[in-house]
C-alpha cells in the first residue's frame, strides 16, 4: 500500500512525463488532419483519393496519442518494464472510448502493477526473462483486463445514460440543451462524454424536413451548438498561451500553436495536453467557454447542416456571423478564465528569482 501511495503522490510528475512524449503525436496527427480537412473542402475528414490516404496519417497520429500517454506514464513509474503494459492498456482505453482520462488511469495502473511484479523474487535463471517476457505479458493481461471488464462497463453505461438524457431534453428548453451539449463537448475533449454530445448532434441531422430535403431547423440549431463547442477547447488553450505566457511552459506554448490550427477545424484533441496537465483549471475554463458559445449559437439562430464544426463549416452555416462570433467569444472567455485560474510556471518563477538575484548583485 505504501508503494501505491508513493506513486499516487507523484501522479502529476508521471502524467507530465507521459504528456511530454504524447505532444509530438498530437501535433503531427492533428496538424496533418487539419490540413487535409482544409484542403478537402468537404467539412469532414477526407476518405478517398490521395488526400484520404494522407488523412490516415493524421488519424494514426491521434490514434496513438492515448496509448503513448499511458505507456510513458507507466515508464515514468517503473522504467522500460512498464512500457508494454501501459501502451497496451492505453490502446484498450482508446478502444472502449475512455479517452485521455482512460489513458491516465491505464498508465497509473500499469505502473503500479509492474512495480509489484518487479518485487517478486525469482531464481537467478529466470531473472533475464522477467523484464522481456513475464512482466510485459502478466502486466499487460492484468491492466487490459481491468480496463475491459471493470472500467469499460461503467463507461458504456454512462454513454447510454447521457444519450437517453439528451434525447429526453431535445423536446424541452433549447437554450438549456445547448448549454449541456456545449459543456459536455469540453469535458474530455473527444472522450466518452464528448462523443455522446457529438453523436447526438450528428444523429439529429437525420431528421429531414420533407419540404426542403434538409435537416429540420431544430436539428440545424443543435448541430451548430455542437460544432461551436467542439472547436472551443483547443482554441481557448492556444489563445491562453498567447495571452498569458507566464502561465505556460515552453512545451505548452509550442503545443498551443498546434492547438490553434486544430481548433479552427474542430479537432478537440488539441486541448488534451493542457487538460491532462492541469485538469482542475483547464477543463472548467473550457466548459464555461464551450457552454457560452453553444448558447450564443442557439439563441441567435446559427444552423449547421454539416456533421462537423469549427470555422471550416462557416460558409455553409445559416447566420455564419453569429456562428463565428459564438466560437470567438467562447474561446476568448475560456482563454481568459484559464489564464486567471492557472498559476505561474516554475520556469517563470525561476526566471523572476534570477532577476531578483541579478538586481541585488548589481546594487
Amino acid at each position: 500500500m505504501e508503494e501505491i501511495m508513493k506513486i499516487l503522490r507523484e501522479t502529476k510528475k508521471h502524467v507530465m512525463t507521459g504528456i511530454s512524449y504524447m505532444i509530438p503525436f498530437v501535433v503531427t496527427g492533428g496538424v496533418v488532419l487539419a490540413v487535409c480537412v482544409l484542403i478537402g473542402g468537404e467539412h469532414a475528414v477526407p476518405t478517398e483519393g490521395a488526400l484520404g490516404k494522407i488523412a490516415t496519417i493524421g488519424s494514426a497520429g491521434l490514434g496513438l496519442m492515448v496509448p503513448i500517454l499511458s505507456g510513458f506514464i507507466a515508464y515514468s513509474i517503473c522504467d522500460r518494464a512498464g512500457l508494454a503494459p501501459g501502451i497496451i492498456g492505453g490502446f484498450i482505453a482508446n478502444n472502449i472510448g475512455a479517452g485521455f482520462i482512460g489513458g491516465i488511469i491505464s498508465g497509473l495502473l500499469a505502473g503500479i502493477v509492474v512495480s509489484y511484479l518487479k518485487k517478486i523474487k525469482v531464481p537467478s535463471s529466470l531473472r533475464s526473462v522477467m523484464p522481456i517476457f513475464v512482466i510485459p505479458l502478466v502486466g499487460g493481461l492484468i491492466v487490459s483486463s481491468i480496463m475491459l471488464f471493470i472500467v469499460g462497463e461503467p463507461i458504456a453505461a454512462l454513454m447510454t445514460f447521457l444519450t437517453d438524457l439528451l434525447e429526453g431534453m431535445s423536446t424541452g428548453n433549447a437554450i438549456f440543451l445547448a448549454l449541456i451539449l456545449g459543456m459536455m463537448n469540453c469535458t474530455d475533449m473527444g472522450g466518452p462524454i464528448g462523443k455522446v454530445s457529438y453523436g447526438f448532434g450528428t444523429a439529429m441531422l437525420s431528421n429531414i424536413n420533407p419540404a426542403t430535403g434538409l435537416p429540420n431547423e431544430s436539428s440545424l440549431l443543435i448541430m451548430a451548438a455542437v460544432g461551436v463547442s467542439c472547436a472551443i477547447p483547443p482554441l481557448a488553450c492556444g489563445l491562453s498561451t498567447l495571452l498569458f505566457k507566464n502561465k505556460f511552459n515552453t512545451e505548452e506554448k509550442e503545443a498551443g500553436k498546434a492547438a490553434l490550427i486544430m481548433g479552427c477545424v474542430s479537432i478537440s484533441e488539441g486541448a488534451i495536453p493542457f487538460a491532462a496537465t492541469d485538469p482542475l483549471r483547464v477543463i472548467p475554463s473550457c466548459m464555461v467557454g464551450g457552454g457560452l458559445g453553444a448558447v450564443i449559437a442557439m439563441m441567435f439562430g446559427a444552423g449547421n447542416p454539416a456533421p462537423w464544426g469549427g470555422f471550416i463549416v462557416a460558409p455553409i452555416v445559416t447566420n455564419p456571423l453569429v456562428y463565428v462570433l459564438a466560437i470567438c467569444i467562447g474561446a476568448i472567455v475560456g482563454a481568459i478564465l484559464m489564464g486567471i485560474l492557472k498559476k505561474e510556471t516554475k520556469e517563470q518563477v525561476q526566471r523572476e528569482d534570477n532577476d531578483i538575484e541579478l538586481d541585488i548583485e548589481i546594487l
